[in-house]
C-alpha cells in the first residue's frame, strides 16, 4: 500500500528493494573473499614489526656498550684517583646519573714540589656535557702548566672556550696548586660550591675567591685566592649534584651536612674520608635517586712516600 500511495506522488519513483538485497550480497561476497587475504596480511605485518623491534634492540645494546666504552675513557681521563705524595693524600670518585658525566676531576704534577686538582661540573647531564668534558678537561690541565697564577690560567681556559666554535657550555671549575713543602694552596673558584678546609682544631676555611662560571663571557676576570694546609687538615671540593643531594622530604644535605660528615672522618686517610662521607650521602638520601652527578675531591696533608695509583 505505501507503494501505491507513494506512486500517485508525482516525481517519486520506488525502487525494488531486490536491488538492496543484491547489493548486500555483493558486499557479503567481498568480506568473504577478502577476509583470508587481511588475515595473512597482518601475519606478515606481525612478522614484520618483530623483526623491526629485534633489530632496534640490538642497536640499542651496541649503543649501550658504546656508551660504557666512553665512560671507562672518562674515568681514565680523571686518573689518578688516588695519590699519595710527600706532602698530601689526595682521593677523587666521579658518581654519574647517566653513563656519561659532565662531572669530572683531575690531579697532576705541576713541576718542582706542586701538584694541581680541578674539579669541574658542565652545565647539563648525559652526551652532551660528557661530551664537552675532555675538551674542557684537556684546556684547563695546559693553560694550568702555562700560567702559574690560578686565576691567569682559568682567565685563560675561559678565552680558549669562548672564542671556538658554536655555543660554548656554561661549566664551574675548581682550580687550585698544591704546594708539598710548604702547604700552600693557590687558587681560583669559578662558580663551584666553595671548598672548605678542616683544620686540625675543626676550625673551617671556605675558599671563595674567584669568579663567575667558564663559558659565559670572553671578558670575565678571575681572582686567585691563597691558603696554607696544616698537616692534619682536610681539603674537601665537591660539584653541586653533592650539596643538593635530596632525602624523601625533599630536604638538602646542604653544606651544613657535608661539613658534619668531613667532621666525622676527617682523621682518617683521604681515601676512606671520601667512601665515608658518600655513604653518610647516600644514608642521608634514604634510597632517593640521585638527581644530578657528582664529583667528590678529598686532600689530606700528611707525610708519606710518592706513590701514584
Amino acid at each position: 500500500m505505501n507503494e501505491l500511495w507513494m506512486n500517485e506522488i508525482r516525481g517519486v519513483t520506488v525502487l525494488p528493494q531486490t536491488h538492496d538485497v543484491q547489493g548486500k550480497s555483493k558486499d557479503c561476497e567481498q568480506v568473504e573473499v577478502a577476509a583470508p587475504f587481511s588475515a595473512e596480511g597482518q601475519r606478515e605485518r606481525i612478522r614484520a614489526l618483530e623483526e623491526e623491534l629485534a633489530g632496534v634492540r640490538r642497536e640499542q645494546a651496541a649503543m649501550q656498550r658504546s656508551l660504557f666504552e666512553a665512560a671507562q675513557i672518562q674515568r681514565r681521563l680523571c686518573a689518578p684517583r688516588q695519590l699519595d705524595s710527600s706532602g698530601f693524600q689526595i682521593a677523587g670518585e666521579i658518581f654519574p646519573v647517566r653513563h656519561l658525566s659532565g662531572d669530572f676531576f683531575k690531579v697532576f704534577e705541576l713541576g718542582g714540589s706542586s701538584l694541581g686538582i680541578v674539579v669541574g661540573d658542565i652545565a647539563g647531564k648525559g652526551l652532551s656535557a660528557g661530551i664537552w668534558m675532555p675538551h674542557l678537561l684537556s684546556l684547563i690541565h695546559s693553560c694550568a702548566r702555562t700560567h702559574s697564577d690560578p686565576g691567569d690560567a682559568i682567565a685563560a681556559a675561559n678565552r680558549e672556550l669562548c672564542g671556538g666554535y658554536g655555543e660554548p657550555p656554561l661549566a664551574a671549575v675548581f682550580f687550585a696548586r698544591l704546594e708539598e713543602v710548604s702547604g700552600e694552596i693557590c687558587y681560583c673558584n669559578a662558580g663551584l660550591p666553595s671548598p672548605v678546609i678542616l683544620k686540625r682544631g675543626n676550625g673551617v676555611e671556605s675558599l671563595e675567591s674567584g669568579g663567575p662560571m667558564l663559558g659565559a663571557t670572553a671578558a670575565a676576570t678571575f681572582d686567585t685566592g691563597i691558603a696554607t694546609m696544616g698537616k692534619g687538615d682536610t681539603l674537601i671540593a665537591c660539584s653541586d649534584g653533592v650539596t643538593e643531594c635530596e632525602n624523601s622530604c625533599e630536604q638538602e644535605l646542604g653544606a651544613a651536612g657535608l661539613l658534619k660528615a668531613v667532621r666525622a672522618y676527617s682523621r682518617s686517610s683521604a681515601s676512606q674520608t671520601l667512601f665515608s662521607i658518600i655513604g653518610s650521602m647516600l644514608d642521608f638520601a634514604d634510597g632517593q635517586a640521585l638527581r644530578d652527578d657528582l664529583t667528590l675531591l678529598v686532600v689530606r696533608r700528611v707525610a708519606a712516600s710518592s706513590i701514584l695509583q
